[in-house]
C-alpha cells in the first residue's frame, strides 16, 4: 500500500516541527490534519510539492509548507517533495526549464557562461529571464499535475489490487 512505502521517508513530525526555518507557523503546525496521510492529503501535498520545486527561490520548502498549511494537506510529504530539486539536480532541471521556456516564446537560444554575481544576476533576468521563468512556470504546473493525479492513481490502483488479494481473486494484469 502507498501509505506504509510513504511513511517510510517522511521524516517525524516532531523534528519537522523543530526546523528552524518553519518556526514562523507556530501552533499552526499543530493540527493533526497536517500529519495525517490518506488518499486526499498525500496526492495533495505531492502535487504541491513537485509545483513549488521548480520554483526558483531559495525558500521553496516554506512556500510549500505554506500551501500545506492553508490546504491542510500531509506537511512532511510536501516538504519532502520539494527536495526533488536539490543542489545535484538543479542545474540539469532549470536548464530544462529554460529550453521549455524558450521553445514556447519561440526565441533563440543563448549561450551563458554562469556567474556567482550580482552584475551576472541582472544580466541575466533581462536576457534569459523570460525564458527561464516561463519555462519554470509550465514545468511546475505540469509536474505539480501529473504529481496530484498519478499519485492519486497510484493510491487507487494499489487499493483496488489489495482487495482484490483479500478476496482471493487473480491481480489482474
Amino acid at each position: 500500500m502507498p501509505r506504509k512505502f510513504i511513511q517510510r521517508f517522511l521524516p517525524d513530525h516532531n523534528s519537522v516541527k523543530a526546523n528552524k526555518s518553519l518556526r514562523v507557523f507556530g501552533t499552526l503546525l499543530h493540527d493533526p490534519n497536517l500529519w495525517h496521510l490518506n488518499r486526499r492529503s498525500a496526492k495533495g501535498a505531492f502535487g504541491l510539492g513537485l509545483f513549488f520545486a521548480f520554483w526558483p527561490v531559495p525558500f521553496q520548502m516554506v512556500l510549500s509548507a505554506a500551501a500545506a498549511i492553508v490546504l491542510r494537506v500531509n506537511l512532511p510529504l510536501s516538504i519532502a517533495t520539494v527536495w526533488i530539486t536539490n543542489p545535484l539536480t538543479m542545474p540539469p532541471i532549470f536548464y530544462g526549464a529554460y529550453l521549455v521556456g524558450s521553445t514556447v516564446l519561440g526565441t533563440e537560444m543563448t549561450n551563458f557562461h554562469f556567474e556567482l554575481s550580482w552584475s551576472w544576476v541582472i544580466e541575466s533576468i533581462n536576457t534569459i529571464g523570460p525564458a527561464f521563468l516561463l519555462g519554470c512556470l509550465i514545468c511546475s504546473v505540469v509536474a505539480g499535475a501529473i504529481g496530484y493525479f498519478g499519485l492519486d492513481g497510484i493510491w487507487r490502483w494499489s487499493v483496488n489490487k489489495a482487495w482484490r488479494t483479500r478476496r482471493g481473486e487473480k491481480p489482474q494484469a
